[in-house]
This record gives structure tokens, sequence and C-alpha cells, in this order.
């Protein structure tokens, strides 16, 4: 979606270096994403409400990945649809990243055990967001046919209403992740501190699961910060594109589903899961490339939102 937004005034060199950057970047993070709702869709162990929220990002990263690199789908409807689709799909993408920041605190802030009821309002919240936004979106939009891209060619208005359907919910999201993985690692940080008879190599383990967590916000700002500039950019002087802010925005945003697939989705139960079926199809004679078995299964558990298992607490 980046790359619809930004092809404007650039020759036509530049948007073929966009164009193969946007379908290169988009297509690790369909295979990154993809590989998440594999693991999910194969592996019963991870099943769990927690990771379902998991599954949903990844899937609509693979949506909003697949819809980006889908190249010249003619014009009329199916141009519409591509633009659409896309913006649909990345928005639910980052409200996706909400309920699982929700999740979190809800269970380790506020003690809370119900958030497994709450799955209904969460698609809800996601899916009848992202479907508001786009419709939205369509105001004051005409959606023509650029080079590769669905571009949507608007005026200021048009730009405005853009900037008011997506980026403005998606700082929204990004300060809200922020704040939220604050109070977590807070209180589980003074509750690591107080914490009496607990052993140092638990305290290294919080410590390292609480240093990932703060790395989630993170990935927001750095898929949208340039994306965010260039498009004040352009509100401001439409018809002077930076080249190389352009690169930035469209690389780093088309790169989004990777980054989650990584952070969220690959996570030690995943690896976990995937080594032991190695471990069981794979040929003895290659067993010692594989890392030790019995190391695998006796490290320790990263506290990661796959681990974060709310049945028990009920």
């Amino acid at each position: 979606m980046a790359a619809a937004a930004v092809a404007g005034s650039l020759t036509a060199h530049d948007r073929r270096i966009l164009t193969a950057l946007n379908t290169g970047a988009s297509s690790l993070s369909f295979v990154g994403s993809g590989f998440i709702v594999l693991c999910y869709c194969l592996f019963k162990e991870l099943r769990k409400f927690s990771f379902k929220l998991v599954f949903f990002l990844a899937l609509s990263d693979m949506l909003c990945s697949f819809f980006s690199i889908v190249g010249d789908p003619s014009k009329g409807f199916f141009c519409s649809a591509q633009g659409y689709s896309t913006h649909f799909f990345c928005v639910a993408s980052f409200l996706w990243t909400t309920t699982i920041a929700f999740t979190l605190h809800r269970t380790v802030v506020q003690h809370k055990t119900d958030v497994e009821d709450l799955e209904a309002m969460f698609h809800l919240y996601v899916w009848g967001t992202s479907l508001v936004v786009t419709v939205v979106r369509s105001f004051g939009n005409d959606h023509r046919h650029l080079g590769v891209w669905c571009w949507t060619q608007t005026g200021r208005t048009g730009k405005a209403v853009h900037f008011i359907t997506f980026y403005a919910p998606l700082w929204g999201a990004i300060l809200y992740n922020g704040f939220t993985y604050f109070q977590v690692i807070r209180m589980l940080n003074n509750a690591t501190r107080v914490a009496v008879g607990m052993s140092d190599r638990a305290y290294q383990f919080d410590m390292k699961a609480l240093n990932r967590w703060g790395y989630y916000p993170l990935i927001l700002i750095g898929s949208w910060a340039f994306g965010t500039i260039n498009r004040i950019h352009d509100f401001i002087e439409p018809g002077h594109k930076i080249f190389w802010l352009t690169f930035l925005d469209v690389g780093t945003a088309a790169l989004m589903g990777l980054f989650n697939s990584i952070a969220y989705g690959l996570n030690s139960s995943v690896r976990r899961a995937i080594h032991e079926r190695l471990d069981l199809f794979w040929p003895d004679r290659f067993r010692k490339w594989l890392p030790n078995s019995s190391k695998v299964r006796n490290q320790q558990q990263e506290s990661e939102l796959v681990s974060l298992k709310v049945e028990d607490q009920q």
C-alpha cells in the first residue's frame, strides 16, 4: 500500500526500482507470515488462545503482502479491489497487535482470566474497524491504474482522508502498544525485585523476556515512520518526491509482515514444535546437524506471548 501512494511524480526508472523493492520485500513478508500460519495449522500444541491472536496477525500480514505483490491488476473493479484489500488487511494487521498487547495487560497487570471470552469482541473490533476505515477512505478517491500499482489519484482532501483512515489509527495503535507494554514490563520488573527466594537464573530469564517485549512497539514504528514522514511531505509539497525517502517508505512498510512473524511468531514454542518434528523424521545420520534434542526439551522456556497460558490461571 505504501508503494501505491508514492509513485505519482517519479520517473519510470524510479518506479521500476520501487516495483522490484516492493515485490521482493512483500514476498519476504508473505513467506514469513505464511510460515507462521502453516505452523499454527500443523501443530496442535500451538492452538492456544494466545497464539491464535498471533495466527490472525500473521494471516492479516500474509494477505496484506499478497495484495501488495499483485501487479497490474487491470483497471476498474480489480484495481479498486486491490487497493482496498491492501488497505483493509494492513489496518487489520496493526489492530491485531493491539489485541495482543491488551491480552498481556489484562492478564499480567489486571490479573483477569476472561480474555478468551473476549475473542468475539476482538474480531468485531479488528475486522469491523478495518472495514469502516476502508469504506471511509473511498470517499473522494478515484482509483486509477499507474504502472504496476493501483494508484489512488487524490487531491489534498483525498490525501487527508487517507492519513486519517490509516496513519491516525496506526499511530494510535503504536501509542497504545507502547503504553501497555511499558505497564506490563514495569509490573513484572517490580514483581521480580520483590520476589522472595527467586533464583538468579529465573531473574535472568525474566529479563530476557521483558527485553523482548520492549521491542514489539518498535516494529510498527520502524515499518511506518518513513511512510508517515513521506505522507506529510507529499501533503505539503505534492509536486516534489524524494526518492530515497520513498525507497525507505516502500521497503520498511513491505517488511512489516516479516518483522511481525519473527518477533511475535517465531518464539520458543514454535521452534520447539519444529525441532520435535525434525527429531522424529530426520534421518539418523543427519541428527548431528540438529541441536541436542534433550537440550532443546529441557531449555528454559522463554516467557513469550504463546507461553502466557491464560487457561492455567482459570
